[in-house]
């Protein structure tokens, strides 16, 4: 094995024991390469499909590090074709969006224009209908569901674009949440309108609820767009959450006393019976319990913190997951939960971990002030490679703190390849997370690359052609910041190869 392809020495602790066993890995590497990673084409770089094939399973206590050449020069950078641009944008969270509210759109204009008399007359079912199936589309519960009947009935047999599809209709499933929400909050507008434009027959307090439930939905709506959540996120939180709470009450508020009150003799029918036969007290109540499902998850457990530099605090918590998905944390019961991947050996280990950057007031919090408890959700959610049982071979690309969302899979699964490209990985993360490196992903399937002791960031694209060339992978999934996510996808879009990276809603 060469230079290039050698690693760390294996650590000394056992940062996990877990019931699991290392790993073994069905394909070796090519120990006779010579020549550098960085200036070698695929055929050098990594074995050939029939070399790998034929070789002797290797086990082995190292995983790769890199040896420290002359700062590469800055590569130029590449165009990318308007085509791979347009489709990256035009992704299916965009076009789960433009259909949803597409047909929303259409029948609010063929209601106001008198050409959809149902769309007048149950325009409140229609508003808690799309509130209903936007919540659903965030449900954990409902994730979960569907991610396992997804894994469970199609992994690794239906034709790859089929899995593809699978796989990019769960991650993008926030689209249909997106448009119905909006589509609900405008179909609200309308009714709340007509009811003004009936005001000789409409009472007093079912104006006022409408106009209040408008503000509360819209404030919620609004707080949820990209440039609030991306940069002031306990704005997004608090606005959200809260006030989409208080949402909640004036909807069913709104919904009881407009259900209740006959226009025509324009007097109250409490009969509980008449209520329940009206379409939105089901889709109210529906979405009620969307909202409250997740929240009886919300428990207090003991943590531990390791602070392996200043960069980084690794939460550890009791019991093992399954590999792909991420958990929300709090300090509080109902305040300012962050998401975070999840890294286990397995579903029967002893431990899990988050890693988290220190960047926010939250994560310095957690140097500054270690916690010995922290609020959770015992069933967490899926990610998107949580899927990534539904193929044969795959690639996992993380750069930083991404290894957080990456390395279960590459943990649980001997058929993903990883790549970590970073900065001193092993000081920074410590021996918690090189520990299980070591322990079960051999340097067949691993790439570690220390930008620092490299001088620079590597050719992510190259590197990762020649990584899915060796390992005849079906898919690439991405953990990256914006600008690296951007770089890699377009680089896998030109080059054919399916990718699926760090999603940011628009």
């Amino acid at each position: 094995m060469s230079d290039e392809l050698k690693g760390f020495t294996q650590a000394s602790i056992d940062p996990e024991k877990g019931t699991l066993d290392p790993l073994t890995v069905p394909l070796p590497y090519n120990q006779d390469v010579k020549t550098q990673f960085s200036t070698i084409d695929t055929s050098s770089a990594f074995p050939l499909s029939k070399e790998k094939d034929s070789a002797v399973t290797t086990t082995t206590k190292e995983v790769i590090v890199a040896t420290k050449p002359s700062k590469p020069a800055p590569k130029p950078k590449k165009k990318v074709s308007k085509w791979v641009l347009w489709t990256l944008w035009f992704n299916t969270y965009r076009k789960f969006f433009t259909f949803t509210f597409g047909i929303n759109m259409i029948g609010l204009a063929l209601a106001a224009s008198g050409h959809f008399p149902y769309g007048v007359k149950f325009s409140g079912a229609i508003v808690v209908a799309n509130f209903n199936f936007a919540i659903l589309m965030r449900n954990e519960v409902f994730g979960r569901l569907l991610y396992l009947f997804i894994n469970t009935f199609f992994a690794k047999w239906p034709p790859l674009w089929f899995r593809l599809g699978c796989t990019s209709v769960l991650q993008h499933l926030g689209g249909i949440h997106s448009g119905c929400a909006l589509s609900g909050v405008l179909w609200l507008l309308f009714k709340v309108v007509n009811n003004f434009r009936q005001l000789d027959v409409t009472h007093d307090a079912v104006l006022v609820m409408g106009v209040i439930t408008n503000l509360a939905v819209m404030v919620s709506a609004l707080s949820a767009f990209p440039w609030v959540r991306n940069t002031h996120h306990n704005v997004f939180e608090r606005h959200h959450r809260f006030v989409g709470w208080i949402g909640l009450i004036c909807t069913w508020t709104f919904v009881i006393l407009g259900d209740t009150y006959d226009p025509t003799t324009r007097s109250w029918n409490l009969n509980g019976v008449a209520l329940v036969r009206h379409q939105d007290f089901w889709f109210t109540m529906g979405m009620t319990v969307f909202i409250a499902l997740p929240w009886c998850f919300v428990r207090e457990v003991p943590v531990d913190i390791e602070l392996p530099s200043a960069k980084v605090a690794i939460i550890r918590f009791r019991r093992g997951m399954q590999q792909g998905l991420l958990g929300r944390i709090s300090r509080s019961s109902i305040m300012e939960y962050h998401a975070f991947g999840i890294i286990s050996e397995s579903r029967h280990a002893k431990y899990h971990y988050m890693i988290a950057g220190v960047q926010g007031d939250f994560t310095k919090s957690l140097v500054s002030n270690p916690p010995k408890t922290l609020w959770t959700r015992e069933l967490k959610f899926a990610g998107v490679s949580n899927t990534s049982t539904l193929y044969k071979r795959g690639i996992r690309i993380c750069t930083g703190t991404g290894i957080g969302a990456a390395l279960s899979t590459c943990l649980q699964s001997p058929y993903w390849y990883l790549i970590w490209i970073g900065s001193e990985q092993e000081k920074t993360f410590g021996p918690t997370i090189s520990g299980l490196i070591h322990k079960h992903i051999g340097p067949e399937r691993l790439l570690l690359w220390d930008s620092k002791s490299r001088g620079g960031r590597p050719d992510s694209v190259k590197i990762l052609k020649e990584a899915v060339a060796y390992w005849d992978a079906e898919v690439v999934f991405i953990t990256s910041n914006y600008i690296g996510n951007s770089e890699i996808m377009q680089g896998c879009k030109e080059a054919g190869i399916p990718c699926f990276g760090t999603l940011w809603d628009f």
